[in-house]
């Protein structure tokens, strides 16, 4: 983005185009808006390019709650660029590179400051509000001058946002934009719940339930932890051969299983259970199953998936008594601003392989055509250029 295309629109509203959702389920429809200057604390990008998550699918479905908002944006796994810059706004210049994301880091409340814990007190447990620290207030505006809602902080379906700091993570601009859109989420939360939530040491034995973007980051980050045996679940067995380089090992797709419950095929293969089980895909009973293919006594599940339909999972008490644990985990247990820029020098360095994780590109005229990829099972990650 040149210098003097950002002079002629600092502090000024910026109109482009924008995909948004009208109603739960319908396609994307792609409209002229206003995207207003930032303010205090907040950053306006010109999104470079975009992609699409299965949080993104989840939340375009949702017809009723809180959560289910019309007219909206949605998008979350982006790169950008600095246009221009509110008051108070440390660390970020026009032109820099930078990731949004959903997961805040203040980094001063207790948590931000706590090795333990990647949950920001100050303010992750606001999932409802448009803009971080102005509540419902809203950045966008359609042709008409109604407000359009944001989607989890981000919403990268539009040629420039406003994200608030607590959002924006800055980035060597040495990395290809389109792999670093992968660090805004899925990869982040595959390899950090890999590393940091689980913490896999040499020689376990891993269960992964969904190939996926996320599913194939958690086996780089064990493979990279040197774990002995990765076991990779997948209804998709195209997905088997993609597994291979990320160092799994073995398969199991559930349709060929018989009679026999995932689980129950996972502890034979291990000899009594996996030491590690991750979850990603959001339902209830591979939750249970993920739970149930560990090792008694010290397995331990991870969940990375959103419950699908916000369903309840459930656990035998005898086998929490065993010795068996669960958790979830937002983003992997990264601190943004702190962990992403350790991928990406591991990236940068080649110690990090997330090679045949974008499967397609598309326009951004195109963006519906990702979510028909996705539903088909055909993507893992569809990769939408604003510019192209």
């Amino acid at each position: 983005m040149d210098k003097a295309s950002i002079s002629s629109t600092e502090g000024k509203p910026i109109r482009c185009k924008a995909a948004i959702l009208r109603k739960a389920g319908e396609p994307l429809v792609i409209e002229e808006i206003q995207v207003d200057p930032p303010q205090a604390y907040e950053v306006r990008i010109k999104i470079l390019c975009t992609s699409l998550c299965h949080t993104d699918v989840t939340f375009s479905k949702l017809e009723s709650g809180p959560l289910a908002r019309f007219p909206r944006i949605l998008g979350h796994e982006a790169v950008g660029v600095v246009e221009s810059i509110g008051e108070n706004v440390d660390g970020f210049k026009q032109g820099d590179v930078v990731l949004p994301v959903f997961h805040p880091q203040c980094e001063e409340c207790k948590e931000c400051k706590s090795p333990k814990s990647n949950w920001c007190t100050r303010y992750t447990n606001d999932f409802l509000s448009n803009t971080r620290r102005y509540g419902m207030t809203s950045r966008f505006k359609d042709s008409f001058g109604k407000d359009i809602h944001h989607f989890i902080f981000v919403s990268s379906f539009t040629e420039y946002t406003v994200v608030d700091i607590a959002h924006l993570v800055k980035i060597s601009p040495e990395i290809p934009v389109d792999i670093a859109a992968l660090l805004s989420c899925g990869v982040a939360t595959g390899i950090g719940a890999a590393w940091k939530v689980a913490d896999v040491e040499e020689g376990s034995t891993v269960a992964i339930f969904g190939l996926g973007a996320v599913g194939l980051a958690v086996a780089e980050g064990v493979r990279l932890r040197g774990a002995a045996k990765i076991i990779g679940v997948d209804l998709n067995p195209a997905k088997f051969e993609i597994g291979k380089r990320y160092g799994i090992t073995d398969f199991v797709n559930p349709a060929l299983c018989g009679e026999k419950k995932i689980s129950e095929v996972i502890r034979e293969m291990t000899g009594g259970g996996a030491d590690y089980s991750f979850e990603c895909i959001g339902l209830a009973s591979l939750m249970e199953e993920a739970f149930n293919s560990t090792r008694p006594g010290s397995g331990k599940t991870v969940i990375l998936g959103m419950e699908q339909k916000a369903l309840p999972v459930s656990l035998g008490s005898y086998d929490l008594l065993r010795g068996r644990t669960i958790c979830g985990t937002l983003f992997g247990g990264l601190k943004p601003k702190l962990d992403i820029p350790i991928l990406v020098d591991r990236y940068l360095k080649k110690e990090l392989n997330l090679d045949g994780l974008i499967t397609h590109e598309l326009s951004f005229e195109e963006i519906n055509k990702a979510f028909d990829l996705l539903a088909e099972g055909n993507s893992i990650r569809c990769i939408i250029w604003m510019d192209k």
